[in-house]
């Protein structure tokens, strides 16, 4: 009768313990049970940019990989801050992800008062695109080369402009970053946007910019502005005649333009890792890279690792440039 009772009790306490490991045993990992609703993918610039245009593409593709809706959120102000404070502050259930390029390390490396921490804060998902920029020239410039430009600021230290986005922006830094390694002398002027110093670089107000693929490729064409170089480790697919600055004797000088993916941190690591697995799967796609390649880009897609490596990488190379600038920090 004792061996009854204690049979009994023995069901009544660990049956439930035993089907409820069952149950949990065979309950979807969140990754399994994600995505249940649309996503938000916020873009921490205006429509119309490199940025935004791989974000579209991206979203499209996600869309299709994941089963439900993705759609892009443009809060462009500050650099990217806005959109990238908007993101860090957000639940981490992978339903609120960021698009970034490499404003985002630029921040990092100029910006002292952020409202966010650029690494700390976000869970690295994967690159996107590498996209280089072009050295231009007014058309005007008795230059054709990196090496013929190098040689002109050399003989008139002080006289040759170079616009930018402003201060602390990527094409600031750029400029600062091939003074140094040319051991040139040339002047830099900030404008609100790469659109309006390439507006003055093709009146001749300045002589250099470096200059986005997008916003450069109608002005090359029309014979306004030439393109002696582009700042990436190889030569763009559309523009093959035109070669990288490394190759024309700075091979120190390699600056792409990286877009990524982020998400808040502490995201579950299942979610991430199956995002930047969609990714990869769908940036190799011959679609996907001859849309990207028209835009002057190259997708590549990276594990969540490697692009954690990328970033701290860039950080590390732009706040040598700041320092060794004087740029002061915002």
């Amino acid at each position: 009768m004792k061996d009854l009772r204690l049979s009994v009790s023995f069901k009544r306490i660990v049956w439930p313990v035993l089907l409820a490991m069952g149950a949990l045993a065979s309950a979807p990992c969140p990754a399994q049970r994600y995505p249940s609703k649309p996503i938000r993918l916020v873009v921490g610039f205006a429509p119309g940019g490199n940025v935004d245009i791989t974000a579209r593409l991206v979203a499209q593709k996600l869309t299709l990989a994941l089963g439900q809706p993705v759609v892009v959120d443009n809060r462009g102000g500050a650099g990217g801050m806005i959109g990238a404070d908007l993101v860090a502050k957000s639940t981490p259930d992978g339903y609120t992800l960021l698009v970034v390029s490499s404003s985002h390390m630029i921040n990092a490396a100029t910006i002292k008062n952020s409202p966010y921490d650029p690494i700390k804060d976000f869970a690295p998902v994967t690159t996107l695109t590498y996209g280089p920029h072009f050295v231009s020239v007014n058309s005007a410039m008795p230059v054709n080369s990196v090496k013929e430009l190098i040689a002109l600021a050399r003989a008139k230290p002080g006289t040759i402009n170079f616009g930018s986005a402003g201060v602390g922006s990527l094409t600031h830094l750029e400029g600062e970053f091939f003074k140094s390694v040319a051991g040139i002398d040339i002047q830099h002027v900030p404008y609100k946007s790469t659109n309006i110093a390439f507006t003055d670089l093709m009146g001749g107000n300045v002589q250099l910019v470096f200059s986005s693929t997008v916003s450069t490729l109608p002005s090359i064409k029309t014979g306004k502005v030439k393109a002696i170089a582009v700042t990436g480790s190889k030569r763009l697919a559309a523009f093959p005649d035109v070669p990288t600055v490394a190759e024309s004797g700075l091979p120190q000088f390699i600056v792409d333009s990286v877009a990524g993916m982020l998400a808040p941190a502490k995201t579950p690591r299942d979610i991430v890792n199956r995002l930047s697995a969609e990714s990869i799967r769908f940036l190799e796609s011959p679609e996907l890279r001859n849309a990207l390649v028209a835009q002057g880009g190259e997708a590549r897609g990276s594990t969540p690792q490697e692009y954690a490596a990328k970033i701290n990488e860039e950080i590390v190379r732009w706040k040598k440039v700041v320092t060794n600038a004087g740029i002061v920090s915002q």
